[in-house]
């Protein structure tokens, strides 16, 4: 009884923070377009004032990464999201073509539902805060409960920082009492216009089921091939930065190695100068023993360990400067942990042949899990990038740097975000690092520029290209080509050497050619094209 009562007071309280976001958000979209800039510029700046204590209290209540990282992220979310998106303009005209008479207006979609991971708990509501407000929108939380009390801190910091700067009360909250029935009620409110969906595969198939409009972020199991030309101590430093990076939770970080056999040694050698350590076959089964549930799906146990720990709670014990552990493998399946999503510093690895059969295996791991999110190649061959850039089937193909910054926007100058869109291939509305600009309406404007007479115009066939008038150039008109003069003999290793002499240059045999009369010069690249065959016959 006590449940069903917290059940439905969840669900009261959910549609009492939608009613008053609604109403807030009628007031907000009346704000002009420096207002609302105002407004997200105080959230950034006061959010990451608060980056340590918040990436602190994160770290401590979920146990996951590293909370030096979480600053980073925090500060991230907040003022490197804010300086990509501060000039974009996304209330009223939002663009006025004047050549082809279309105007673009900006209108928000009202009010948006968050889901919250406990994998970036604070780093999440700062920036989904700033994207939506920076639309015109209202955000309503639905906080992870293992990650509830740093949830409702960051909340606390962005709702005071949004009514200091002059925004309506409601404009961003979260659910308290944390309940499914509470998220349930959230994501099928008829007034809520979006929800932005961020955490596991479960929630994020509830959010599309429910009837309301949705953009997501997918699982990784991000590749990153390392091919032969590339700098492998660079490489191999990129992929352990990533991999090790608040312990690998971010869901962009590489999940397998894939490297040519003609480097493996190379590769191996710097892998283990840098702190991977290669698991044997024991080791390899109990750790993979460790990493999936029953059921398939991740272990929350292993989230965010570090190498240490996880081989301590395996049983086997690794040098103390160990980062990320490694098991070379030779299969792909959803019951091999390995060729799968590990949201912790494990790593499968793949020797291949070469860069075709590394293709192969980069489409069979994506196709287990991940497709449409992110791979990294590491390699200096461009015509290997064009390959993989057209043909493998993610939304984010990362070059030479660590993919877990990467793929969110740090390393690179792909759109800031820690919402991963994976398009259609991975299940999702969206492939694009989500931003404001997802998260508007656009209205179009378009003046008349034809009549309906003019449709009913015949289509005027398009003009042929006529070739210029000319006179026929006969034998007889070249046959001062036999002359001495032109009769010098042409070596091999320089066939038309000489054409650079002065009497075989343009000039030259204009002037002998069209004085024998009846001839332009229009005749004359006719005339040195015979002049060069001879030349080179």
């Amino acid at each position: 009884m006590v449940a069903l009562d917290k059940d439905l007071q969840s669900r009261q309280l959910a549609r009492e923070l939608v009613r008053n976001a609604k109403q807030a958000q009628k007031v907000f979209a009346t704000f002009s377009q420096e207002k609302i800039d105002s407004i997200v510029k105080h959230i950034a700046i006061e959010s990451a004032l608060h980056a340590e204590e918040l990436a602190k209290m994160a770290n401590e209540e979920t146990g996951f990464g590293k909370w030096q990282d979480k600053v980073l992220k925090n500060t991230f979310a907040s003022m490197r999201v804010y300086e990509h998106i501060k000039d974009l303009k996304t209330v009223g005209i939002i663009n006025d073509d004047k050549v082809n008479k279309v105007m673009d207006v900006g209108v928000p979609l009202g009010v948006i539902t968050a889901l919250v991971p406990s994998t970036n708990p604070t780093s999440t509501i700062i920036y989904k805060t700033l994207i939506a407000l920076k639309a015109g929108n209202a955000i309503v939380f639905s906080p992870h409960p293992n990650a509830k009390a740093c949830s409702f801190r960051t909340l606390d910091i962005v709702k005071k920082a949004a009514l200091e700067a002059g925004a309506p009360a409601g404009i961003v909250d979260g659910v308290t009492m944390l309940t499914l029935e509470a998220t349930k009620e959230l994501m099928h409110s008829k007034d809520v216009s979006l929800i932005l969906a961020t955490g596991g595969e479960g929630m994020v198939r509830a959010a599309y089921a429910s009837g309301t409009p949705t953009i997501s972020g997918g699982p990784g199991n991000g590749p990153a091939f390392i091919e032969r030309s590339a700098n492998i101590k660079q490489a191999v430093n990129d992929i352990i930065t990533s991999k090790t990076f608040d312990n690998g939770v971010i869901c962009a970080s590489e999940q397998s190695i894939i490297v040519e056999r003609c480097i493996y040694n190379e590769v191996h050698r710097e892998l283990l100068a840098q702190g991977a350590y290669f698991m044997n076959e024991d080791e390899a089964k109990r750790m993979a023993s460790m990493l999936l549930r029953a059921n398939g799906t991740i272990n929350p146990e292993v989230v965010g360990k570090d190498a240490i720990t996880l081989s301590q709670r395996a049983g086997f014990s690794v040098p103390a400067n160990t980062r990320v552990l490694i098991a070379l493998q030779d299969t792909v399946s959803p019951k091999n942990p390995y060729s799968r999503e590990k949201l912790c510093p494990i790593l499968g690895m793949y020797i291949e042949e070469d860069w075709q059969s590394a293709c192969h295996r980069v489409v069979d791991l994506l196709t287990n899990e991940g497709l449409g999110h992110t791979l990294v190649i590491h390699t200096q061959n461009e015509d290997v990038i064009r390959q993989f850039s057209l043909e493998k089937p993610v939304n984010r193909i990362l070059i030479n740097t660590p993919a877990a910054l990467g793929g969110i926007g740090a390393t690179t100058n792909i759109t800031p975000a820690l919402t991963l869109g994976c398009g259609a291939i991975g299940g999702g509305s969206s492939s694009d690092n989500v931003g404001p600009m997802n998260l508007l309406n656009i209205r179009k404007v378009g003046y008349g520029v034809r009549s309906i007479d003019d449709l009913r115009q015949p289509p005027q066939p398009c003009p042929v290209a006529q070739p210029a008038a000319s006179t026929t150039v006969n034998q007889s008109q070249i046959s001062i080509l036999d002359d001495d003069r032109f009769r010098q003999p042409v070596t091999a290793s320089a066939p038309v050497s000489h054409v650079a002499d002065n009497r075989f240059s343009t000039a030259a045999i204009t002037e002998a050619v069209v004085s024998q009369g009846d001839i332009t010069e229009e005749n004359v690249e006719q005339i040195i094209k015979a002049v060069l065959g001879r030349l080179n016959k």
